[in-house]
């Protein structure tokens, strides 16, 4: 193995990606399976996540994936996981919390069950699950090879924009800060916590945005860049922090956005 072969290898890693059957976390599960880990992945629907783990496998990855049933909203499905996981290894290199939902509507119509739904999943299930699990981030951890936790944040959750999602960008925003707590409090353990904050991507979430090639166009002319993001974007930066290269990186929020995060008073999906 070459240096930079060794420099970003996760050969071998075992790794949890929450939703992981569509959009984000489909492209980080098959980055790092490509790249030679062992990924499992877990969503809501099992099945789902049945079908796309063989429809990765079967690209002929160095690596595997293994999918099963995960519900991130509620305790006790959360509780399910964890013992899923555990059914299926000792030790966890790698936790991507992508799994999260959205609630779009206008200021006058947004609904309070809003957000209780939104900050249930992407903030309550993402601290509960990792919580849970870090025993086994532990056993997997060395101060030269660290734990690593990706939280999925948001372009939105930097940036004063909403577009409707009102209780979606404040869960992102919460999901930055948590970010760098936890990144705080699980140092001692030889655990890394770092996140993503994308902007446009194709998903099931922005299908409403990105569905047809005249929005993506349209989408794509607001990106400094001047494109939406592409699988290998996601799956290099997943590589980067979860391999040797990332390990002394905690606590920060990289930002895959084509720019966006650096522009003022974004309106994401404002012409999609």
């Amino acid at each position: 193995m070459s240096y930079l072969e060794d420099l970003f290898s996760v050969r071998g890693k075992v790794a949890l990606v929450t939703g992981g059957a569509t959009g984000i976390g489909r492209m980080i599960a098959t980055g790092l399976a490509q790249a030679g880990a062992r990924v499992l992945i877990a969503s809501r629907k099992g099945e789902d996540c049945a079908r796309v783990a063989e429809q990765i496998n079967a690209l002929g990855c160095t690596g595997s994936v293994e999918g099963f049933a995960g519900d991130v909203g509620t305790e006790e499905g959360i509780a399910a996981l964890v013992e899923a996981v555990k059914a299926r290894t000792a030790q966890l290199h790698i936790l991507v919390n992508n799994a999260g939902v959205s609630w779009g509507a206008s200021y006058e119509e947004f609904p309070h069950a809003a957000w209780a739904k939104v900050m249930g999943v992407n903030v309550a299930g993402l601290f509960t699950l990792t919580r849970e699990l870090t025993p086994l981030m532990v056993e997997a951890a060395s101060a030269e090879d660290p734990a690593r936790v990706i939280n999925l944040g948001s372009v939105m959750g930097t940036q004063p924009v909403a577009d409707g999602a009102y209780s979606y960008t404040a869960s992102k925003a919460a999901v930055h800060h948590l970010t760098r707590t936890l990144a705080e409090e699980l140092a001692g353990r030889r655990i890394t916590v770092n996140a993503f904050a994308p902007g446009p991507f194709q998903s099931k979430m922005t299908a409403f945005a990105t569905g047809r090639d005249e929005q993506v166009e349209r989408i794509s002319t607001g990106v400094p860049l001047g494109r939406i993001g592409q699988p290998d974007d996601v799956a290099g930066a997943t590589i980067y922090l979860c391999s040797r290269a990332g390990a002394y990186i905690t606590g920060a929020i990289l930002p895959i956005d084509g720019g966006l995060s650096v522009q003022h008073a974004v309106r994401l999906f404002k012409d999609a």
